[in-house]
This record gives structure tokens, C-alpha cells and sequence, in this order.
């Protein structure tokens, strides 16, 4: 049985350049600091001419550097989510470093697995998109470690953070379907221990509230944040009640179930029951009745999230910023819809 390949070490390239190690490991790297272009050449081309292949676990001892930062998302296959990890990976690689994400699936469990998982990789900071209002351990950890990070997508009150401005955004699509007249409103809330669906439900509500409208209790549900999630709560709702003429969705994958239940129910969205998501991912243009939406900045709040991570590990202050929602009107508020002018 022939014997594995021989692994050739630094130490051998460092001796057979007849440089100390040290030399040899900068000289290797992508800075080569300190060290002439000349010798750079020479002990790179030794490196080559001996099979020298770098071990990344073993330099993050030497130098107390990994050159990777950690990404914690709840499903990355969530468009959203998927959108905002672009912009963070985008935004790292220019800066020379990479990175490693982990799926969550919003279970405290696996979360703090997870984390470890990173933490055992040497990470250098890390980007959470799954922040919890119930109490997030992760936080406290990475606090404890003094681990940098950053939250994108949820945020925290007094942690660093890059999210769009959720209470304006639930805001923004109050004042719509005000606009529009509705006065008999549902929402589909998402989970509580998000930032996201609390914030955008807490918009909405105080905009109504501020137009002199209260809307019951009863027609605020608090739900799971997936198609079938929506679905199931609009059907809820309009069981509930019947008269409802608008439904506000705390993000898009919730609306279309929404959607979905007003045609079980022998109505149109659009024309019978306004529907309003948030997010405003690619599908809501396309569907059948194009979905009103409050576009959130996906993409810059993951850019602008790794920027703000890579200012903390310089050591450099990083207030939480709020990125402003968009309103796009389309045909699933009409103002055609019952209850509309």
C-alpha cells in the first residue's frame, strides 16, 4: 500500500530558504511586511517547488488571526436573509477576509452550537441575523468573550446594529391603506421575539392610533413568518372576521399565504381584501396581483453591517444606524378594494 504524501512544513521551507520561521511565515502571507520583494520571490518559489500547502488553523495560533468572520442567519434559503449575506460576504472579501455562515433555524439549542462551532474556527467577529428579543444568549456570550459583532436583519436595543427602520416602515404601510380608507384591518404579526415583526406591527398599529382607528386584539395574530404561516393566520382572520377589508403581513413570504387565503375564501386580493407585505423581494413583482410592499435595503444593510463589524475589530466606534423603508404600491392594495376610495 503506497504511504501518504509527505507534508512539508514551514519550518522545512524556513530552514531550506536558510531564514527563521517567522521570515518565512511573512513572507508567505498577503502582506509580506517588513521584507524584501526579492526574498519574498525566493521563499515563495521554494514554498511552490516543495509542496508547501499553508495551514490556516496553524497560522491562527502564530498570529492570533484567522482571516474569517462568522455569519449566524435563521435559513439562509430565505430570500431575504440569502440577500443580505451577499452584502456581507461581498464586503469581506474586498477587505481580504472570509467567511463562514451557519443556518439556526431561530432554535436557541442550535444557535448556541452554532456559535461555538464559529468560535472554534477563530473567528474574528461575527454578523448575526437572528437576534432574539426573548433573551438572546448568544449576545451575552460574544459580549463575555469580547468577541466583536453586529447585528443585521433584527436588532437589539444598545447593541451595534445596521436594520431597516421597521417602526417607520409598519408606519408606511398604515398610512397607505388609510389613504385607501380601511378602517377593518388584520395583521399577520410574525413571532414576537423578532425585532422585525414587533417593530413593524408596533409602526402600523401606532399609526392608526394616531389617526384616531384602534384595531382589536383579536385581529392581530402572531404567527410564523413562511408562506404557510400567512396562510394559515388570513384564513384565521377571516374567519374571525369576515368584514375585514385589508391585511397588513409582516414580510412578503407571509403575505402571499395571505393571498393564498383570501381566494380559499371566494375573494380576490386587490379588489375584495388589501394585502401589504414587507421586504418587497423579486416575486412580488411578478405575481398574479403584484404585491404592495415596504422595501427594506437588503443587500446595503448586509454591506454596511460587515463595514460597521470591520470598524469594531479596528477598534472603532459603531452606532447603530437605521436604513429608511420604501413604500411600492401595487395592484394588491387597489384602491378599487372594498372599504377603499
Amino acid at each position: 500500500m503506497p504511504n501518504a504524501p509527505k507534508t512539508v512544513t514551514l519550518v522545512e521551507v524556513a530552514k531550506r530558504a536558510g531564514v527563521h520561521v517567522s521570515t518565512a511565515s511573512r513572507a508567505l502571507s498577503s502582506s509580506a511586511s517588513g521584507i524584501s520583494a526579492s526574498t519574498v520571490h525566493r521563499i515563495r518559489g521554494l514554498a511552490e517547488e516543495m509542496g508547501y500547502e499553508p495551514d490556516p488553523a496553524a497560522a491562527a495560533l502564530r498570529t492570533g488571526r484567522s482571516g474569517v468572520l462568522g455569519v449566524l442567519v435563521p435559513l439562509l434559503s430565505d430570500y431575504v436573509l440569502a440577500r443580505i449575506y451577499e452584502g456581507v460576504d461581498a464586503t469581506a472579501l474586498a477587505s481580504g477576509y472570509n467567511t463562514f455562515v451557519s443556518n439556526t433555524k431561530d432554535n436557541p439549542v442550535l444557535r448556541k452550537e452554532r456559535l461555538n462551532e464559529l468560535l472554534a474556527r477563530r473567528v474574528e467577529g461575527i454578523v448575526l441575523g437572528d437576534a432574539r428579543l426573548d433573551g438572546d444568549e448568544v449576545v451575552e456570550i460574544l459580549k463575555r468573550k469580547r468577541v466583536p459583532y453586529v447585528l443585521v436583519n433584527r436588532r437589539l436595543r444598545g447593541h451595534p446594529s445596521v436594520t431597516t427602520d421597521d417602526v417607520q416602515g409598519g408606519r408606511l404601510a398604515a398610512a397607505h391603506l388609510l389613504e385607501l380608507g380601511h378602517d377593518n384591518i388584520g395583521i399577520v404579526a410574525g413571532p414576537s421575539y423578532a425585532s422585525t415583526c414587533v417593530e413593524r406591527t408596533h409602526g402600523f398599529v401606532s399609526q392608526y392610533l394616531a389617526a384616531g382607528l384602534s384595531i382589536p386584539d383579536h385581529q392581530i395574530l402572531e404567527s410564523g413568518a413562511d408562506a404557510v404561516a400567512g396562510y394559515r393566520a388570513g384564513s384565521t382572520l377571516l374567519e374571525r372576521s369576515p368584514n375585514i377589508t385589508a391585511i397588513f403581513a409582516i414580510n412578503d413570504s407571509a403575505a402571499i399565504g395571505v393571498m393564498g387565503a383570501i381566494r380559499e375564501h371566494g375573494r380576490t386580493p386587490g379588489r375584495d381584501v388589501a394585502v401589504v407585505g414587507y421586504n418587497d423581494i423579486p416575486l412580488a413583482t411578478y405575481l398574479p396581483v403584484p404585491l404592495t410592499t415596504v422595501r427594506s435595503s437588503m443587500f446595503e444593510m448586509g454591506r454596511e453591517g460587515m463595514s460597521m463589524l470591520l470598524n469594531l475589530i479596528e477598534g472603532k466606534p459603531a452606532p447603530p444606524k437605521l436604513l429608511p423603508p420604501v413604500l411600492m404600491a401595487r395592484a394588491s392594495s387597489g384602491s378599487n378594494a372594498t372599504g377603499g376610495r
